[in-house]
């Protein structure tokens, strides 16, 4: 496997799942949000998991990372287990999520880092050295005594990144690290995270990102989830080739009534989905097509004819992540309904920072 070394494969597995299952005891009748997840990803390597909304990554997540128990089945980090030692697994693991806004906004940069470094545990000496020490490894070297309400929203996640290194964790758990960046931000944090992995052998990341360029960029291997289980796993190269022997096409139209939804019905259609680069206020409608065969097209054609519908380009293309991700799923991830998992409302460096505490607490922890 790329990403491990001799010295890596040594170390027990950095996640293994089995029969994970988390059920949700909701009105008017309960939820499955995973629904016996089997996982297993060696140390070293960057693993991928792509879903759309209420999939059961946000679950499944939680319970890595020792905020949530299964309903059933079992988890270890590292060779730790989820359930009966979250102190061991909370002092090597960490979680970045994009949008976070915990913290106060009065503390400037190198404040609000030092605070967090003493929720890990760290000594007052080893905890500004690590502050210092990230703060110019992020590039905030320039805003280290900048309020925290002052940082633009880069600057931001920038900081955050810092804070969930300062416990040179072994595991580090991404949830829409680069979520609302600008395309330089985005790129500086992947360049971070790529660099901190490389530093040590062994080190773990496990991203879940809605940008399938960044899945297929920085995964090894990727998870594809909906519905609580695991539809497909490999690298990206092998999820690529299970649709290759479909027909894609990326169609652009003037407009289209009804939606994908109304091509999806076609016969020959495998699937059609919104192209997640289309924007909201875009003058034009584009959809990825996944046809049986070549000769499905006239009839897409004549349909689109019939709705008055004017196409602008249409073109064939190599599968991408996404065609892998709406023939799995049914649905491109621009087309997802606001489903989300039930979870307690709570930000995850907040959720994370209290684990830790209670971790480095001789009174608590698990």
């Amino acid at each position: 496997m790329t990403g491990q070394t001799g010295e890596a494969r040594r170390l027990p597995p950095a996640i293994d799942a089995v029969g994970l299952r988390r059920v949700y005891d909701v009105k008017p009748k309960a939820v499955t949000a995973l629904d016996g997840v089997d996982l297993q990803v060696p140390p070293g390597e960057f693993f991928g998991l792509l879903g759309p909304n209420g999939a059961g990554k946000t679950t499944l997540i939680k319970i890595l990372t020792t905020l949530l128990l299964p309903s059933s089945g079992s988890a270890r980090i590292f060779g730790f287990d989820v359930a009966t030692e979250t102190r061991r697994i909370r002092r090597i693991m960490n979680m970045v999520a994009g949008g976070e806004q915990s913290g106060y906004g009065i503390l400037t940069v190198r404040e609000q880092l030092w605070m967090f470094s003493q929720f890990y545990g760290l000594g007052t000496r080893e905890g500004w050295r690590r502050v210092d020490e990230l703060i110019e490894a992020v590039g905030l070297g320039e805003q280290r005594l900048q309020r925290v309400s002052t940082l633009s929203t880069g600057q931001r996640q920038k900081m955050n990144m810092a804070r969930g290194l300062l416990n040179d964790p072994w595991i580090l758990f991404l949830d829409e690290p680069t979520l609302g960046l600008d395309v330089s931000a985005a790129r500086g944090i992947r360049e971070q995270v790529l660099a901190w992995k490389a530093a040590i052998p062994g080190r773990t990341v496990l991203l879940t990102t809605h940008y399938m360029a960044e899945a297929d960029e920085l995964c090894e291997r990727i998870a594809i989830v909906d519905r609580g289980r695991i539809l497909a796993i490999g690298t990206p190269a092998e999820l690529k080739h299970r649709v290759q022997r479909d027909s894609i096409f990326r169609l652009q139209v003037d407009r289209l009534d009804g939606g994908p939804a109304s091509l999806a019905r076609l016969p020959g259609v495998v699937s059609a989905a919104l192209a997640s680069d289309t924007a909201p206020d875009a003058q034009h409608v584009t959809v990825n097509l996944v046809l049986h065969e070549d000769a499905a097209l006239g009839g897409v054609v004549t349909a689109l004819a019939g709705m008055r519908s004017q196409i602008r380009s249409l073109g064939k293309s190599e599968p991408t992540l996404e065609d892998v991700f709406v023939a799995l799923v049914g649905r491109g991830l621009a087309d997802e309904a606001d489903d989300t998992e039930p979870m307690p409302p709570s930000s995850a460096d907040e959720d994370v920072a209290a684990a830790h505490a209670q971790a480095h607490d001789p009174e608590t922890g698990g």
